[in-house]
């Protein structure tokens, strides 16, 4: 079905991107730099523990992958081999987890609302199982709690009063999901658990909140995202117009705050064309008019600016605004057509109605706060 030479391009992919992974492990956990003069991380003791993250990391998204191109093998669907796409981004010394995700792209018509649904959720239900099989492994196996001093031997220092800038350091804070919240607090030994913004020195839970994370993002009910897939096998007639809505929804919570009415106005009178000119870009191969487009850009900002007099200091996620930006603009928030609109099973609803619970378990409203 593949040739040598596919074999052997997508191969090399998931290899880089291991080796990526395992590289912006080691920064993560360790604090080691790769090209740091005093600390490296790049010998076989540091190499050989980062792998206890990228493995796990890279080998859920391998399953996500393979769940959807075996479930389209099934289907006789013709579509390409997953490909990984390395990203370790330590060389121009900025954080990265060391890859973009990975994709399969399809070749072949998709003929009914069947085929779409169980190619889109065989995916993410996948990777679900082997990251929450990750993550409780990691609550349960948990180092003691001076693990810690291994990493941050400052932590002892009695006069020690935190990073700052000065010092070099990243601050980074992550947002609890009700899966990560639950799963700590039924599984987890309090006197071990570490504080949020220390996971990431912990392989298996951080690779499980990233599995979640991407979970998460995959299930939007959004286009042709996998969510969008099991939209669109529930609701075929309003797919659109669910998927124009979750997209508002969406996009209305990343960008509060970024108008405010306590904003200078001469920073107002730049700041509300520029950014209603970026809603407008999102939603511009949006399949509706370009007054109801108009309509949905200005009420949008009007409702952030309106909502955040009413309570001020209220702040989204702008974080999700660049992947907003992708959804809207690149991947667009229509699903392509089938040939047929035949119901789905009992079975099948029910296993969409899971999906749908997952991703309300997974999102995370504040995932990253680096500084």
């Amino acid at each position: 079905m593949y040739s040598k030479k596919e074999y052997l391009r997508h191969s090399l992919l998931l290899l880089l991107t291991l080796v990526a992974t395992t590289f912006a492990g080691g920064e993560w956990l360790f604090g080691r730099s790769i090209l740091g003069k005093e600390e490296q991380f790049l010998n076989w003791e540091y190499f050989l523990k980062s792998l206890h993250f990228s493995i796990p990391f890279i080998g859920i998204l391998f399953v996500h992958e393979m769940g959807h191109l075996l479930t389209s093998i099934h289907y006789k669907v013709k579509s390409s081999l997953p490909y990984f796409i390395p990203a370790w981004l330590g060389f121009l010394g900025s954080p990265s987890i060391g890859t973009f995700g990975a994709v399969i792209r399809l070749k072949s018509f998709i003929n009914s609302r069947k085929k779409y649904f169980d190619i889109g959720v065989a995916g993410p239900l996948a990777g679900f199982i082997i990251a929450l099989g990750v993550l409780v492994y990691g609550f349960t196996n948990l180092p003691d709690a001076d693990y810690i001093y291994e990493i941050h031997p400052e932590y002892l220092d009695p006069n020690f009063q935190g990073h700052n800038a000065e010092d070099g350091y990243l601050s980074i804070d992550i947002g609890y999901n009700l899966l990560f919240y639950t799963l700590e607090k039924t599984l987890a030994d309090p006197e071990k658990m570490p504080v949020m913004s220390e996971i990431i020195h912990y392989p298996y839970l951080f690779a499980g909140y990233l599995a979640l994370f991407f979970t998460a993002l995959n299930l939007l009910p959004i286009g042709q995202l996998d969510g969008g897939h099991v939209i669109f096998g529930l609701f075929p007639k309003h797919h659109l117009y669910i998927s124009i809505g979750a997209y508002m929804a969406f996009i209305t919570y990343a960008g509060l705050g970024l108008i405010s009415p306590y904003e200078d106005i001469n920073t107002l009178m730049w700041a509300i064309p520029l950014y209603t000119g970026f809603l407008y870009i999102c939603f511009r191969r949006a399949p509706i008019t370009t007054q109801s487009k108009w309509t949905i850009v200005l009420s949008i900002a009007a409702f952030q600016y309106l909502l955040v007099a009413l309570y001020p200091g209220l702040q989204g996620y702008s974080g999700w605004l660049l992947f907003a930006l992708l959804l809207g603009r690149f991947m667009g928030l229509q699903h392509p057509e089938v040939s047929g609109l035949k119901p789905l099973d009992n079975n099948r609803k029910v296993i969409a109605w899971i999906a749908m619970l997952i991703f309300f378990l997974c999102f995370t409203p504040q995932p990253f706060q680096i500084s």
